[in-house]
Order: C-alpha cells, then structure tokens, then sequence
C-alpha cells in the first residue's frame, strides 16, 4: 500500500478546510526557513527568490528579529495602543519619521497591512485636502479591501465578481507613466501632462481631487519603475493643484530598490508614504507617514484599529531597521541588482522569449513572450517557474508573464549565483 507524503495529505487537508480563492504559487508547505532558504515537510531545500512577495529583505528567521520578537513577547504582547500605550511604538515612529525623505516634522500611523495603510493614507488625504476623490493608475496594485480593490487596476483575478466598488477612484493610464527602456524626458513629460489635463477635463476637476497615489515600481503590475520625467511632472502638477502625491513602497522599501526607499532614487518627496512588507520582517506591520500638519488633519478617534502598531511587530521592526543597517542591506540591493540584470541580459541573448529587463537596485524583472509576436506568454512563464521550482528554487511571475526577483537581501554570492543558474537551467528546458 503506497504511504501518502506529509505534503499530499496537507494538500488534501487544504482543500476540504480553506477556501479556494487564496491562491498558491507553488505546492509546497514550508516546515521551517532561515536566510534564503525554505525547507518543506519532505525535508526538500529550497533558494527562495520570492521572499514572501517582498517580506523579507532581511531574510527568515533573522536571529536578530527572532531575538526582538522573544523579548518583547516575553514582556508585552497586546494591550491595544487605544487603551495603554507603549514605547516601541513612539520608538519606530521616530525612526521612520527621520527615514522617509519629507523634510519634517513628520509623525507615523501604524497599522496591520499594505492594504490598510492605503486606505488610512486617503483618509488623512480627505481629512487634510477637504476633497474626495482619489487617483491611482492602470496596473496598479494597493490592496484587496473595497477601497483598495477599487484602487487596484487589473480585474483579473483581483476584481472580478466583487462589485459595486467604492466610488470617486479616477484611473491614469500607466503609458506614458510607466515604461521600458530609455524614453526621451521631454516626450515622456509632454504624454503625462496631456494624461493628467484629459483627467482634469474629462474625469474629474483637479479641485476635488484628494491624493495621488502612485507605486514608483509597479508591483503586481509588472516591476515597471516609473520614469524619472514621468515622476517629476506628478510632484509639479500634484503641487499646483493642491493633491496629496501618496507614494506607495509597500513593496518597493525598506532596502530593495538600492535605497532605503524608491523615493530616494528619484529624489522625489511625497506628502505622504505608505510601508509595509519588509517593514517588520514576516511579521504583520504597516504604516503612514508623512508631514506632521497632514498627520494631523483627521480628529482624535478617525484613525486606528486594535491590532495596529501590536508591539511584538514593532519590535521585529526595530530590529529590521538595525540590520539594515548594520548590514549594509541597502547597498547591498545595488549589488544583487547588478548579477540579476547580467543575469537577465544573457538569458536574452541566449533564449528569443525573455525581453525588457529592467530593474531597479534588486527589484528586477524580465519578461516571458511569445517570439513569433512579441505577446506575453504566460504558459511559457508558468513552466519556467515549474522547472526552476523542480530544481530546488522558489521564483514567481507578476501579472503571469514577468519573472519578478524578491530573494533577501542577506543572500550570499554562492546563493545568489546558484539561483541564477538554477534559472538559466530551467530556460534551456523551456525551450526546447
């Protein structure tokens, strides 16, 4: 009689317990983790090039951020920040209020998720502009709530059967915004007036219009970095009309753009930013920062929740800001970002189906495309995947077709080049 492994019996078990919506980007049950390595209940290892969709920059299990989340829960586990406070909290504000690149004085609002930070960021918005409406882009990704689902530019598989949606969410196309390659400024400015003008014509006034919240790298929407001359023409156009440009690095912070936040590269300053992912190291944390007068705006009682800022979070935060540091993590993303894309440039030459490769400091994608047209090709996208994930490494797509790279920022040379050429292997069984 054949045994049944741990993992097809968990895989059983999920599917008469969980609901089929969450979807798994691979098969796999993780039995423990460290560094950038996942091993499942059959005792397999595993280079983890996804990081938990950009969770961990810092790795898993960093003993550091083990070692913060002991002590503080040996302490303090929850008492609610609404009913008695504590000092990790101020402690983390402060740290991020002097990190983000607005001049200050800046406060910070903790909260549970990506998602829930957005939508806190359009409630200070509203609070502080007097307006309602919201602006986001095409392709965009902000979350999975009403509003954020609303905010997110892609029906399939996040919208679709979930309507009504929120009202007064106005959508940019993400061309001219957002593009591949070295587009001239001038023309690229000259295409993100004219979008935004056919928005203020055509959509809604400019002078109802709240925030502007825009992702500098697309996430889900394809690791697309938005164009320096694009980025500029939004600071310029969201200060003459009086809208709150809301920078959302969910994904991009925290390290993985070569900066501490893809803002920095850019020299842009928002008026406010969204974090989360990486900001707590696997654990659940967000936040809002921005100018203190902003910050302000919405009334004692407007902003909060019971879990937001808990303070064994906080903890695990703190000891991610330090290893950023101490670990040169920051800079270190500019060298992983460097093999990945000589990485990705080879694979191009070799294989007629890889194309675009861009990048930003570590957060770098190619994309997967049908030669004969230039089409993306999911299928071809999906058995690379497989194939790499057959090989001992995990990797995702973004939108189905984009090979995305969010390996920890602690992965060593030897790992890093493993993973690549455990990628190369898989696109050489792909071709054929």
């Amino acid at each position: 009689m054949t045994t049944m492994t741990k993992q097809a019996e968990l895989l059983e078990r999920r599917a008469a317990a969980v609901p089929r919506g969450p979807f798994n980007t691979t098969p796999l049950f993780a039995d423990h983790a460290l560094g950038s390595h996942i091993v499942d209940t059959e005792g397999r290892s595993y280079l983890d090039f996804c990081g938990g969709i950009g969770v961990l920059n810092v790795g898993h299990n960093h003993p550091r951020v083990v070692a913060a989340i002991k002590a503080q829960a040996d302490k303090l586990i929850h008492t609610c920040w609404h009913v008695a406070m504590y000092e990790p909290y101020v402690e983390l504000a402060e740290r991020l209020n002097a990190l983000v690149p607005m001049p200050g004085p800046n406060k910070t609002l903790f909260l549970n998720s990506g998602a829930e930070a957005v939508e806190n960021a359009v409630k200070i918005s509203r609070a502080a502009t007097g307006r309602d409406a919201v602006v986001v882009f095409e392709r965009g990704y902000h979350g999975r709530t009403l509003l954020t689902l609303t905010m997110t530019g892609k029906v399939e598989p996040y919208r679709r059967g979930f309507g009504p949606f929120a009202p007064e969410v106005y959508r940019l196309p993400y061309a001219p915004f957002f593009t591949i390659g070295d587009a001239p400024d001038e023309a690229v400015a000259k295409g993100a007036n004219e979008a935004l003008a056919r928005l203020f014509a055509y959509e809604k006034e400019a002078d109802g219009i709240a925030c502007l919240v825009v992702e500098p790298v697309l996430g889900e929407g394809g690791f697309l970095p938005i164009h320096p001359a694009a980025f500029r023409v939004l600071r310029e156009v969201c200060t003459r009309q009086g809208i709150l440009l809301i920078a959302d690095e969910v994904q991009s912070g925290f390290g993985r753009c070569g900066a501490w936040f893809a803002c920095d590269r850019y020299g842009i300053v928002p008026d406010l930013m969204v974090m989360a992912k990486s900001l707590a190291g696997g654990m659940p944390l967000s936040a809002v920062s921005g100018p203190a007068d902003v910050m302000d705006a919405a009334q004692v009682g407007g902003l909060g929740g019971t879990y937001g800022g808990n303070p064994v979070a906080l903890a695990a935060a703190l000891a991610v800001l330090d290893i950023l540091e101490a670990e040169g993590l920051v800079e270190r993303a500019e060298v992983i970002g460097r093999r990945v894309g000589a990485c990705f440039a080879e694979l191009a030459r070799s294989h007629d189906f890889f194309a675009n490769a861009r990048g930003l400091g570590a957060m770098c994608a190619i994309d997967i495309i049908d030669p004969l047209n230039g089409n993306p090709d999911p299928e071809r996208a999906g058995r690379l995947v497989a194939a790499a994930r057959d090989r001992g490494l995990l990797m995702m797509t973004a939108s189905g077709y984009v090979i995305r790279t969010l390996m920890p920022l602690t992965i060593s040379d030897a790992d890093l080049q493993s993973g690549l050429d455990i990628l190369a292997e898989a696109a050489a069984e792909v071709a054929e």
